[in-house]
């Protein structure tokens, strides 16, 4: 059965080489993709194709970058290794284009996923040249049914001058119905409340539009999504998530939340599928998502029926999460909703509605500041993604890591960051497999006894408690925050000169 019923947009099938014809030297490109799911499969290795040409004949091609998250090495990753890629945003995991961009030959802006479409619509970024979208179905007038993920798509599709679509058949035909795309943004002073007070509630359409005399060529595809296997929880994560569960009973039986919890947001990894595991063997039930990514845990949450739904803007499932999210895709049918990122990462959304945000993180300091995205301050690792969105406007947030790193050479609890993503204001609980430390209402130097106490590593405490020390008796008139400045920063610095890090 064909993919592609309208009528206009038939005509204009074609070869992903003849479709990257269309796109040129200079050009901004937004495409697809989130977390490795929805991204386009043939258009990024044809456009490679060209631009590899180019760069050995000494004409460099290179384009601006745009996406929803990271897509995966079929995609960015052979447009980085053909040196294509001049600018990129708002996400990337990809280690080829991690490469070229500490290496300065990639200008990447690290934006939060909540500000990248309308930055866009800001004209912050400069023009939209071509939108590349993945999608399952082209739908008469313009109607087009998403694929696994949605991210900046409306956005794209909106602004972009020129449009090239995928119309991928490894995608579910069963697809149709799983979306809540919104259109009722304005941009200032002409912008409304947007009425979401609940996190399953649709407030758009079950489709993507587009303008039919956009786009230049549909390019048909059967290829799958990257779904990246995850590897069993280890003691270090089960333990973090233990103490994860063990603080949610206790706000409950404080008062602070409902015994069905509160909307969770759940940053992707294994620390974060422990997190979800736990939840599943606990007394835990009728909870609901509200976050980015559908990973295989919350397929588990929901087969069980601890998950109640599941509104996120992405899957990023295994391959064994693929097949039996595909063998029982009707049950999944109006429990889990896929969304714009503009919606699923809107802080006025989740302030509103309450979320639990848990987020993984490289470091953290003794005050709560934390690093997320950089190594030893200037290498990039992935980026901020949507944590920032979910933290700073969240009910309760979480921010998990192992205390050490680098075999138990490198401490994760530090004196000052080498890089802040999430300042001390924004940042609640820390936890490590030692345990966890509630930071609201302390002061600083109440925060920092309590990080070192119950976060750091055994091996690495009396060095921190002493340096708290000598930074109260050094500074005299300055203990709000004592710091020891030059020490902070060798701290890190003898891990550099070791060729730990």
């Amino acid at each position: 059965m064909s993919r592609i019923t309208c009528p206009i947009l038939n005509t204009k099938v074609t070869t992903a080489v003849e479709a990257a014809q269309l796109i040129h030297d200079g050009d901004n490109v937004g495409m697809s993709g989130f977390t490795g799911a929805g991204y386009p499969k043939a258009l990024p290795g044809a456009l490679a194709a060209r631009m590899t040409a180019a760069h050995e004949a000494g004409d460099p091609f290179r384009i601006g970058l745009w996406t929803g998250a990271s897509t995966a090495p079929d995609a960015d990753g052979v447009l980085a290794a053909a040196h294509g890629i001049a600018t990129r945003l708002p996400y990337n995991s990809d280690p080829t284009l991690r490469t070229l961009i500490n290496s300065g030959e990639v200008d990447y802006i690290d934006a939060h996923l909540s500000h990248s479409a309308q930055h866009m619509w800001f004209g912050f970024y400069g023009n939209l040249d071509v939108a590349v979208v993945e999608v399952t179905a082209a739908l008469p007038e313009g109607r087009l049914v998403p694929s696994s993920s949605v991210g900046n798509n409306k956005t794209w599709l909106d602004r972009a001058d020129r449009i090239i679509l995928e119309v991928n058949h490894w995608q579910p035909r069963e697809l149709e119905g799983f979306h809540d795309i919104y259109y009722g943004a304005a941009l200032p002073p002409h912008r409304r409340p947007i009425q979401l007070i609940d996190a399953m509630q649709r407030i758009g359409e079950p489709y993507l539009r587009v303008d039919p005399a956009k786009v230049v060529a549909v390019v048909e595809t059967n290829h799958p999504d990257r779904n990246s296997p995850f590897d069993p929880p280890g003691e270090v994560s089960r333990a973090i998530a233990d103490h994860v569960l063990n603080f949610l009973r206790h706000e409950v039986s404080a008062g602070r939340m409902p015994p069905t919890l509160l909307p969770l947001q759940s940053g992707v990894g294994n620390v974060a599928n422990a997190v979800l595991a736990d939840l599943n063997d606990s007394e835990f039930t009728d909870l609901i998502a509200f976050t980015e990514v559908i990973q295989d845990g919350m397929l588990d949450l929901l087969d069980s029926g601890t998950l109640r739904a599941a509104s996120a803007t992405s899957f990023g499932l295994s391959d064994l999460g693929v097949q039996r999210f595909m063998s029982n895709i009707d049950a999944y049918k109006g429990r889990i909703l896929l969304r714009s990122e503009e919606i699923s990462n809107h802080p006025e959304l989740v302030r509103r509605l309450g979320v639990i945000a848990m987020n993984g993180m490289i470091e953290a300091d003794l005050y709560g500041n934390v690093n997320s995205t950089h190594i030893m301050g200037s290498a990039i690792m992935n980026g901020i993604g949507g944590s920032g969105d979910f933290a700073r406007n969240a009910f309760l947030n979480f921010f998990m890591s192992p205390s050490t790193a680098k075999g138990g050479a490198v401490s994760s609890i530090v004196p000052m960051v080498s890089h802040v993503d999430h300042t001390e204001h924004d940042v609640q609980v820390i936890v490590t497999e030692q345990g966890l430390a509630d930071l609201r209402g302390l002061s600083p130097t109440d925060r920092a006894d309590r990080v070192i106490a119950h976060c750091a590593h055994p091996s690495f405490r009396d060095a921190l408690t002493d340096y708290v020390a000598r930074a109260n008796a050094t500074r005299p008139t300055a203990r709000h925050t004592p710091h020891l400045l030059d020490e902070a920063l060798s701290w890190h610095q003898r891990y550099l000169d070791t060729g730990q890090m």
